[in-house]
């Protein structure tokens, strides 16, 4: 959704004032509906405890109060679920984007045959649905002694997550001009050093939108806490969230409350990555 409402927010504006005024006017129209699920959310959160939702439209609650926020550090250790999965994303990310890179890059040098069939074989993993892998998964880490680690989470990023990230990577690589490999090469530049100082930085754009959603996706994962681990120390922010709504259905100040923090993290991120994208639109 964010994506979404950057691309809306950074198109040309025409030079037209009036043309710029209407376009002004869809971007804050389209905008506002897409910000109006987290306005919801955070005066929902605003509350007061145990308050049920509100039957109107209504966007500020009467009574204001912050009373929700401590009350989620008090009753679950919310804490130590946000560390564990910013240790959880500060690995995997970076991983992600080193082993999906790697794999996109060799699949780029090969000769065209070989890339069809890499491809197609991508593909075909692809479209293996996540649960078939669950029994598998469980077994290989209870051999590599992974199970109730916070290794157990981070594995997939060994595998490059998924070979949709591979396939992202392997687009931007083919598009790099094949004179400009020769020419490393020429130069005396290894496999590992043409992919740092040509290829990685050219597709940084790629970069960027992988490391954006392999962090969506190990930040909001709850399947693999709940399967692979069974020590609450190890938990994540997304099982902790499942312990609040466990605690009190129908406390949803509480629920908007521990919802607003676990959006802060990413929503804090998009908006440090947000000069790159306008960077990339204006080149």
């Amino acid at each position: 959704m964010l994506l979404l409402l950057n691309g809306i927010l950074v198109l040309p504006m025409t030079r037209s004032s009036s043309n710029s005024k209407l376009r002004l006017g869809l971007r804050l129209l389209v905008a506002g509906l897409f910000l109006l699920p987290i306005i919801w959310m955070v005066t929902a959160a605003l509350r007061p405890p145990g308050s049920p939702l509100s039957s109107s439209i209504r966007l500020l609650p009467t009574r204001i109060t912050l009373q929700n926020f401590s009350r989620v550090w008090q009753l679950v250790p919310l804490g130590r679920y946000l560390l564990n999965s910013l240790l959880v994303v500060g690995i995997a990310v970076p991983l992600t984007l080193v082993t999906s890179s790697w794999a996109g890059f060799s699949i780029s040098q090969l000769p065209l045959s070989s890339q069809r069939r890499w491809i197609i074989l991508s593909l075909a993993v692809l479209m293996v649905p996540g649960v078939a892998l669950w029994s598998t998964r469980f077994l290989i880490f209870k051999i590599l002694g992974w199970y109730n680690t916070i290794w157990a989470l981070i594995a997939p990023a060994w595998m490059g997550t998924s070979p949709f990230y591979v396939l992202m990577f392997y687009r931007a690589f083919r598009r790099i001009p094949r004179e400009m490999y020769e020419s490393a090469r020429l130069d005396g530049a290894g496999v590992l050093q043409t992919w740092r100082r040509i290829a990685l930085p050219i597709a940084r754009p790629t970069t960027i939108g992988v490391a954006l959603l392999s962090f969506i996706f190990y930040w909001g994962d709850f399947i693999s806490p709940l399967l692979y681990l069974r020590s609450e120390k190890y938990y994540t922010l997304p099982v902790g969230l499942q312990l609040l709504q466990q605690m009190g259905y129908s406390d949803w100040p509480l629920l908007m409350a521990a919802a607003v923090i676990a959006t802060a993290v990413p929503l804090v991120l998009f908006l440090l990555v947000q000069p790159f994208f306008a960077r990339v639109d204006g080149n």
